[in-house]
């Protein structure tokens, strides 16, 4: 009996080094100057399912992701890493969705592959609204364990896993089907040489799936790579529409989504003079003063 892994990933702008150029002047992000990454959280999550994969006889790891097609790059990276393939989650129709509308998709997505276990990040780097996950366990009636760190335990009904607090951690036990949701603190992901196989075979993966492409990519494809993807099926990520998934299309994009954004601030911070400071009792306490009176701290 197979024992099927969904992860959710995302491919996001790397807002982690945000330069002045990064925001647009109606306060959107400008991609354009920022390389897209693999969400970080989503990667621990990926360590996590391929973790329960070495563990679980007949288990299988599939990432679905959702964006423009240049998002299958997060999917070739998940197989390089040791998933076994991925689907593509692209429309025109899916453009504006906020968190609701984004759960829905994706829950209608992973409804196709009624997986036992699904894991995703805690949250998206350009959102960190941290309600993607738990809408979906909502949608699919799943039951969900939250900020996970580490799984102690797993079987084909339920599995123990310890999750992180703030001030500490707890162990729960749950039943399958189950949706996680993976904390920052959770095991980094493994390289793409560095899992359970040899060193000639992680390699051979790397090859392997080097060319592997979604649809839309296979038509700018040169002919001699043609025949490579006929005799080849696993080169192929399966690409979905709104269509695919029977998604209603009320629920979708901007008129699936109620939240509305009243205003954004572009803040950039920038380097202003320093203050080299002894160990002098009276320059400690000359700081202490200015920060005070230019009301840094206090009341």
């Amino acid at each position: 009996m197979s024992f099927r892994i969904v992860v959710l990933a995302k491919q996001v702008p790397d807002t982690r080094n945000v330069g002045k150029d990064a925001m647009k002047e109606d306060g959107t992000i400008n991609r354009a100057v920022l390389p897209a990454i693999f969400n970080p959280d989503d990667l621990n999550a990926l360590e996590m399912a391929l973790e329960v994969k070495s563990k679980m006889p007949n288990a299988t790891v599939h990432v679905i992701t959702m964006g423009p097609t240049r998002a299958t790059d997060i999917i070739r990276e998940a197989m390089y890493r040791g998933a076994d393939g991925g689907f593509l989650l692209s429309d025109a129709k899916f453009a504006g969705s906020d968190t609701l509308a984004t759960s829905y998709a994706l829950s209608k997505a992973v409804e196709k592959l009624n997986p036992n276990l699904i894991f995703c990040g805690l949250q998206a780097i350009d959102g960190d609204t941290a309600q993607v996950g738990p809408q979906i366990a909502e949608k699919l009636h799943f039951a969900q364990v939250t900020y996970a760190e580490e799984i102690l335990n797993v079987d084909r009904q339920n599995m123990t896993i310890k999750r992180r607090l703030e001030h500490g951690f707890e162990i729960v036990k749950a039943k399958l089907p189950l949706l996680v949701t993976v904390h920052s603190s959770a095991k980094v992901c493994r390289s793409r040489k560095a899992n359970d196989w040899s060193s000639d075979v992680c390699s051979s993966d790397l090859l392997k799936y080097k060319y592997a492409k979604a649809k839309t990519e296979m038509q700018s494809v040169a002919n001699q790579y043609q025949k490579l993807y006929e005799t080849r099926p696993y080169l192929h990520i399966e690409e979905w529409n709104a269509e695919s998934i029977n998604a209603n299309i009320g629920q979708l994009g901007l008129n699936g989504s109620p939240t509305k954004v009243k205003k954004v601030d572009n803040i950039v911070l920038t380097q202003k003079d320093s203050k080299v400071l002894s160990a002098c009792d009276n320059d400690i306490e000359q700081m202490m003063v200015e920060l005070i009176d230019s009301k840094v701290i206090g009341g």
